[in-house]
């Protein structure tokens, strides 16, 4: 199975290539149970060429923001899904940012899992937070979907109810945030990565587990303004 991977990298605020922003620390929600949004996606008002993800408030669903397009994903019986697309959500962490022009080069071939593909972004040696995009046909993902009114102080209860989905032999589009320096803020304590998807058709939507990754992979990464 051939995957063709693109990958946009943004780097910080700091950076004259693009700004990277993120609100809220994934551990207060997990640990402390602040499910509250921190940020409204509404008062983001500068949407050209924006990217993002993160959770929807209360855990009820996942967003993903793509080429200044916002969708929101929610379990909506059993295991059927609704994707909607909207600004008007709310996030108690979020990760977001703008690229405004590609460059691209092909991956080595031994980029097959996520894993690899954490690992040659480290071997990049990228000190800023940065985003990345990649196409593809097969993946696990989930979408939160806590019960109303539940209480959260651990990981394992903020991801009660939670709903898990492969897709094969779909064409979709994954966002990703990479960062050496977000564990338990804005990636989970054992990984540098955290990666939402969307469906070609827009009809699923959610945030990624596991992939396999194929031949004839490209790096897409932020270039000039």
């Amino acid at each position: 199975m051939n995957f063709r991977i693109l990958i946009a990298i943004c780097f910080s605020v700091f950076s004259a290539k693009a700004q990277v922003h993120v609100i809220g620390q994934m551990r207060d929600v997990m640990w402390k149970g602040e499910l509250e949004g921190k940020i409204h996606l509404d008062t983001i008002h500068n949407r050209t060429n924006l990217y993002g993800l993160g959770p929807e408030d209360y855990l009820r669903g996942e967003i993903m923001i793509i080429d200044g397009k916002a969708y929101r994903s929610r379990v909506s019986s059993g295991e059927d899904m609704v994707v909607e697309e909207t600004f008007d959500l709310k996030a108690p962490f979020f990760g977001y940012g703008w690229v405004q022009k590609w460059n691209s080069k092909v991956l080595p071939k031994k980029v097959r899992s996520i894993k690899d593909l954490e690992d040659h972004l480290a071997a990049l040696d990228l000190e800023e937070p940065l985003f990345f995009r990649l196409k593809g046909r097969e993946a696990h993902i989930h979408v939160v979907n806590l019960p109303e009114g539940r209480k959260v102080s651990s990981p394992q209860e903020a991801h009660e109810g939670q709903v898990n989905y492969l897709l094969k032999d779909r064409e979709v589009e994954i966002l990703g945030f990479y960062s050496k320096h977000h564990k338990a803020i804005f990636t989970h304590h054992n990984t540098d990565v955290h990666m939402h998807l969307l469906t070609s058709d827009k009809k699923m939507m959610g945030h990624v587990d596991e992939m396999v990754l194929g031949d004839g992979m490209e790096l897409w990464w932020a270039g000039g303004q």
